[in-house]
C-alpha cells in the first residue's frame, strides 16, 4: 500500500473513539468521556498518572489490534474530538451522589464495573446507571463502598451507635440525620463538629461516618492553609473531613459557610491571559477538634455539634477496624433503609430556622422513628448562640444594654451614638480599656452586629438599620412582653 494511500493515524484514533465512546460537555465547557455503556465518565484533557481518558483511549487501541500510536496523533484527534464536542448537549458529571429520573437519587458505589445504588421512592436497588441518566466522576478521593446488606432490620444503626461514643441519645439522633442528609444530592447539611474530652474517639469517630459514605479508604485531613487548596480537596469528593482544629481563621470560616451552603470559584485558566476556569461546590463537610475557640456567627448558623465521651473499656485499632469493615454493609443496608423511610414521612417545614432543608430531614426523621432530632437540633443552635456570645464582648455588652430597654418599645440612634454608648457601658465607671477588636468607628459597629444579628435575635433582642430624611440610625428593640392571664383563665 503506497503512502497516500494509508490513513492517516488521527484519523484512525478518531473513528475508534467515536466507536467506543460517548463525548458531551458540562456547563463550564469541560469536555467528558464516556465509554459505551458504563456510567464513569473522565475529563479527556485530564494529565493524571492512573485513569485518564488518554491512556484508556491508546489501551483499547492496543488490545484491538489497531497498533501503538504517538503522542502527536493523540493530541490532533483529541482536538478535534473536543471540537465537535462542544456542539453536543450539556450533561453534568456527579461525585458519589447525584439526583436521577422520577424522584430518585443516586449513590455511587466507586466499583469498576459501574454498579450503583438508585434510591426511589419505593425502595432502593443495585444498578447500574443509564449514561444519559448519570455520569459519575471518579477521582483519587472515590474509595470503593461494599455491596450493601438488604433486609437488616435496622441493626446496622445499632451497630453504628455502638461502635462511636456519642454522649447521648440526641447526639445519635443528630448524626443519623446528617449520614441521610448527604445521600441527599441537593440538601444542604450542616456541618458536624465531633467534640469532647481528650481520649474520647473524636478522629476515629469520624472516620466511621465518613467512611460510611466514602469507603474504608475515606480519612480525615488536616486543614489546608488557604482556601484555594481548600476547595480543590472540597472539588475532589463528597465528604470533607478536617480533623484536630484548634483555630478556625476568619478566611477559613468564611470559606467553611460556602463549602456547606454552595458557592462558585472563579480563577484564571492555566497558560492563558483571558479564559477562565469555575468551580461550582457544595459539598457536606465534617470536622472534629477539642475547642476551636471564638466561633463566628455566620458559621454557629451551619454547624452540628456532636459530643463524644471517653469509652469505659479500650479496644485495638486492629479490632476496631476489623469489626466496623465487617460491618459496614449492614449499617450501609439499614441507612439506606431509613433514607427511604425517612424521605417517605410527612412533616412540616420549620419556617424558623436557616438550614431548613435539614430541619425538615429532622422532623422527617422524628415522624418515621420518634427519636427526637428536630428538638436536638434547636438546642445545639442553641447552645452554639451561646459559645457566639461567650466569645464575643461586643455581643455582651449589646445584651447588656438591651436589658434596659422597655419590651415593646425601640431605640434608635446613628451608629456613632451606638458606639459611644456600648463603649461607655463597657469601660464603666474604672474605665477598662477597650479590648482588642472592638469597633474603632460607627461603621465597623455597624458591620459588626450585622454579624452579630441571628445570635442577637435568638436571645429576643432585634437589630435592625434605617434611615430618616437626614441621616442613617440603628434601631435595637425587644419583643411586648406576653400578656398575663387573667385571674382564673386557665391556658
Amino acid at each position: 500500500m503506497s503512502e497516500d494511500d494509508k490513513t492517516p493515524a488521527r484519523e484512525v484514533i478518531a473513528d475508534y473513539a467515536q466507536a467506543h465512546f460517548r463525548y458531551f460537555r458540562t456547563a463550564d465547557g469541560t469536555v467528558y468521556a464516556q465509554k459505551n455503556g458504563h456510567p464513569v465518565a473522565r475529563p479527556i484533557r485530564s494529565q493524571g498518572t492512573s485513569g485518564s481518558h488518554r491512556q484508556e483511549l491508546m489501551v483499547g487501541l492496543f488490545n484491538d489490534g489497531r497498533g501503538v500510536f504517538n503522542g502527536t496523533a493523540l493530541k490532533e484527534a483529541l482536538d478535534l474530538i473536543e471540537a465537535l464536542a462542544m456542539k453536543q448537549e450539556v450533561q453534568q458529571v456527579h461525585i458519589r451522589v447525584a439526583p436521577g429520573f422520577d424522584g430518585a437519587t443516586w449513590l455511587d458505589l466507586g466499583r469498576n464495573d459501574g454498579k450503583s445504588i438508585r434510591i426511589h421512592p419505593a425502595g432502593w436497588e443495585i444498578l447500574t446507571p443509564d449514561p444519559a441518566e448519570v455520569c459519575w466522576r471518579r477521582t483519587q478521593l472515590t474509595g470503593e463502598l461494599p455491596l450493601p446488606a438488604k433486609d437488616t432490620d435496622g441493626k446496622g444503626i445499632d451497630l453504628l451507635l455502638r461502635l462511636c461514643n456519642f454522649a447521648n441519645a440526641e447526639t445519635e439522633a443528630l448524626a443519623i440525620a446528617w449520614l441521610i442528609g448527604c445521600l441527599g444530592p441537593s440538601v444542604p447539611v450542616p456541618a458536624p463538629f465531633l467534640t469532647g474530652p481528650q481520649g474520647a474517639g473524636k478522629s476515629t469517630g469520624g472516620r466511621m461516618l465518613v467512611r460510611i459514605i466514602e469507603g474504608m479508604s475515606g480519612d480525615l485531613r488536616r486543614a489546608p492553609k488557604d482556601e484555594e487548596n481548600l476547595t480543590a480537596a472540597v472539588a475532589a469528593g463528597w465528604v470533607t473531613a478536617l480533623d484536630n482544629l484548634s483555630y478556625l481563621s476568619p478566611d477559613l470560616s468564611d470559606a467553611m459557610c460556602c463549602i456547606v451552603t454552595g458557592a462558585e470559584t472563579v480563577k484564571r485558566a492555566l497558560y492563558t491571559d483571558g479564559d477562565v476556569v469555575r468551580a461550582r461546590y457544595r459539598r457536606p463537610l465534617l470536622m472534629t477538634g477539642i475547642d476551636v475557640g471564638v466561633i463566628r456567627p455566620d458559621l454557629a448558623e451551619r454547624l452540628l455539634p456532636l459530643r463524644l465521651e471517653r469509652p469505659k473499656v479500650r479496644r485495638t485499632e486492629a479490632e476496631l477496624w476489623t469489626e466496623y469493615e465487617e460491618a459496614l454493609p449492614i449499617v450501609l443496608g439499614s441507612l439506606l433503609d431509613l433514607t427511604v423511610k425517612v424521605r417517605a414521612a410527612q412533616a412540616e417545614i420549620p419556617t424558623d430556622l436557616r438550614m431548613a432543608d435539614f430541619a425538615h430531614l429532622c422532623a422527617q426523621l422524628d415522624s418515621a422513628t420518634g427519636f427526637g432530632a428536630l428538638s436536638a437540633y434547636r438546642r445545639s443552635l442553641d447552645d452554639l448562640n451561646d459559645d457566639v456570645i461567650e466569645g464575643d464582648l461586643l455581643a455582651q455588652t449589646v445584651l447588656q444594654h438591651a436589658a434596659t430597654i422597655e419590651p415593646g418599645r425601640d431605640q434608635r440612634n446613628p451608629s456613632a451614638e451606638w458606639l459611644a454608648t456600648l463603649s461607655a457601658l463597657y469601660s464603666g465607671e474604672d474605665c477598662r480599656p477597650m479590648p482588642k477588636g472592638w469597633p474603632t468607628t460607627g461603621k465597623v459597629l455597624s458591620d459588626r452586629l450585622k454579624r452579630l444579628q441571628p445570635t442577637l435575635a435568638a436571645r429576643g433582642v432585634f437589630v435592625d438599620w434605617g434611615r430618616t430624611s437626614s441621616a442613617r440610625y440603628i434601631e435595637m428593640s425587644r419583643p411586648p412582653a406576653p400578656p398575663e392571664p387573667e385571674q382564673g383563665q386557665v391556658f
